[in-house]
């Protein structure tokens, strides 16, 4: 027999002139079904476990009918399953009136959060002036402070010179000691003046109100 043309081609190194989408060999032809159901055996150990169940069984009625020889009833779900199958249902797929309530109870919530939220702005917005002149009020005496402390060291700074003499250079451990016992002196002062116009103060009320009260001022005439 006469080798085909193509192999003679190739073992001469010929170039054969083929049309477009020829094809060089011939397909596997596709696997034949059965005309009928067919059911595998239970008792063989290469059976796959899902043609063992009932879904293969559906899978069967559902191709070949009632030629497949699966009574309809067997397909329905038992009533633990139909069970399961409605909680999940109610789970995950919730009725129109379930998902109305809870998109109202939502937006309930979120208007709840707004009215909330405006008040709080609305509340700050109200102490905010007042809380821009409190801040102002504080940096005015923080600035007051820092240019009392300012001046007070620079007359510290002066006395210590005098006393030093005006070529001491103020960066010495000498001039520093100095000015750290006169602070210290200065501060001592200031506390022992802060007290006696304490005492004077509370000397003062005590005799403001012995003088409004008869009763305390003496005792009732015989």
């Amino acid at each position: 027999m006469a080798a085909p043309v193509w192999q003679a081609s190739r073992r001469l190194g010929l170039a054969a002139t083929v049309r477009p989408g020829f094809r060089w060999y011939r397909a596997r032809p596709p696997p034949r079904r059965s005309p009928g159901p067919w059911w595998p055996d239970p008792e063989d150990p290469l059976t796959p476990q899902w043609q063992r169940g009932p879904r293969y069984a559906a899978k069967q009625f559902a191709r070949h009918g009632a030629a497949s020889g699966v009574p309809p009833g067997s397909l329905w779900p038992s009533p633990e399953q139909l069970r399961d199958l409605e909680a999940e249902e109610r789970e995950w797929y919730p009725s129109l009136a379930t998902m109305q309530a809870s998109l109202r109870e939502k937006q309930v919530a979120e208007e709840q959060k707004r009215r909330e939220r405006e008040q709080l702005i609305a509340e700050r917005m109200a102490k905010m002036p007042q809380m821009i002149e409190n801040w102002r009020q504080q940096q005015r005496e923080r600035w007051e402070k820092m240019q009392a402390d300012k001046e007070r060291r620079a007359r510290l700074q002066a006395e210590a010179q005098e006393r030093l003499g005006y070529h001491v250079d103020p960066r010495s451990a000498r001039f520093q000691e100095l000015l750290q016992d006169m602070e210290k002196q200065q501060r001592k002062r200031l506390k022992e003046e802060k007290q006696k116009q304490k005492k004077e103060a509370r000397a003062t009320a005590l005799a403001t109100a012995a003088a409004q009260d008869p009763a305390a001022s003496g005792a009732p005439s015989s």
